[in-house]
């Protein structure tokens, strides 16, 4: 997937044998929010009400380190202020841009 959003302006996604999505990289890109937070928790398990933000339902299942989505920077510090409330301790954290690989996982998985 990394060569595709490097070399190719539009693409194709398919499931089953059907097209799912079709469209430029860059609206493709747009689909989701461009950055991400990512968090790998020393001691504590994410809160309840921060796991419809993770982008990696296999996240949740395997443990401490978790990719959640927010819209811009000013949603960092409310989800820090949850983490903190629930007594986890972050060992790491770094924001990311959303890649095409995060695109296809949130396709394939809204497709039914």
């Amino acid at each position: 997937l990394e060569e595709a959003e490097a070399l190719c302006s539009r693409i194709a996604m398919l499931k089953s044998g059907r097209v799912v999505a079709l469209d430029s990289t860059a609206n493709l890109l747009k689909r989701i929010s461009n950055t991400q937070l990512v968090v790998r928790l020393a001691h504590g398990t994410l809160p309840e009400a921060l796991k419809p933000l993770v982008t990696h339902p296999d996240e949740l299942v395997s443990g401490r380190k978790y990719t959640l989505r927010i819209d811009n920077y000013s949603d960092v510090e409310p989800v820090l202020a949850r983490l903190r409330e629930a007594g986890t301790v972050i060992e790491d954290m770094r924001l990311q841009q959303a890649d095409l690989e995060d695109v296809f996982i949130q396709i394939m998985e809204g497709e039914k």
